[in-house]
């Protein structure tokens, strides 16, 4: 599933392409991806309204309307945004075709069909995504070693599961937890209420600092993203740790861990991160 940095360069890769545009026409090849309102319906309030902003919260994308109305996308396992010339040959597993102004397309892939779109009115409350139950975003002012602490320092659970917990800290999942652990030289399956003070400190500066490195390093062009259908995702070179088991670690050389947290693979370094052994 993509997490934070991958959903971010979607955004920043389909706003500039979409901003402005009028929808001229919706297809909806699978209906069950509409999962707020039928996909008539759907269709209907959509069409002839023009494209404001994509905003992404946590791993949801919304697209806003000059109405005040919106829709919400969530991409799950292996949803996929194309914006596309019209007659672009289509995409296997292609299931909503946004027919846009100047001559483009919004198109939504999906191998699995997990992903989901809500549509909601303007002055209406989203009671449909769950978007509202996602925690602070890791660049949010309010989000300090406080708020950490505040949240995740009473919890026996290893700190890695709490830092997948989307309900604290927003879009952070295997692979950037991994990542930031590693940075913040804090071992994965330490207890979250064992942290001290100066820890939670240090954690709570790398998740934005890690996530932020990670976002610029996954910077593409339209072109680009386009030619690899939307998963040039850059970041596999300059991960230090994920993936990595069994490698020399890349501050001391000891051979990186490899461990399972909450049922998900990990990687860490019994050197650099504090642990006794593998």
């Amino acid at each position: 599933m993509p997490e934070l940095p991958e959903i971010e360069t979607i955004r920043r890769v389909i706003l500039p392409q979409i901003t402005g545009a009028t929808i001229k026409a919706l297809t909806v090849e699978r209906p069950e991806v509409i999962a707020c309102l039928t996909a008539d319906e759907f269709c209907k309030r959509l069409v002839g309204q023009k494209i404001r902003n994509m905003v992404r919260r946590g791993k949801f994308l919304t697209i806003t309307l000059d109405s005040g109305d919106s829709f919400t996308l969530h991409l799950r396992m292996t949803g996929c945004l194309l914006v596309v010339p019209s007659g672009y040959p289509a995409e296997k597993h292609t299931h909503v075709i946004f027919e846009l102004s100047g001559g483009k397309e919004l198109r939504f892939s999906d191998t699995r069909r997990f992903g989901r779109f809500w549509l909601v009115g303007k002055d209406e409350a989203d009671k449909y995504s769950g978007i509202g139950k996602s925690g602070l975003e890791p660049f949010d002012n309010r989000f300090t070693s406080a708020y950490l602490k505040e949240h995740l320092g009473a919890r026996r659970k290893a700190i890695k599961e709490c830092l997948l917990d989307q309900s604290v800290v927003a879009c952070i999942g295997n692979i950037y937890s991994d990542e930031i652990l590693f940075t913040a030289a804090l071992r994965p399956t330490r207890p979250a209420n064992s942290l001290s003070d100066g820890e939670w400190r240090r954690l709570a500066s790398q998740i934005p600092e890690v996530l932020g490195y990670f976002i610029g390093k996954n910077a593409v062009t339209p072109e680009e993203y386009l030619q690899d259908k939307g998963r040039n995702y850059r970041n596999t070179p300059f991960l230090r740790v994920y993936g990595h088991g069994g490698e020399p670690c890349p501050i001391c050389g000891e051979p990186l861990c490899k461990t399972v947290v909450a049922g998900r693979s990990s990687v860490f370094c019994p050197h650099c991160q504090g642990a006794a052994s593998c």
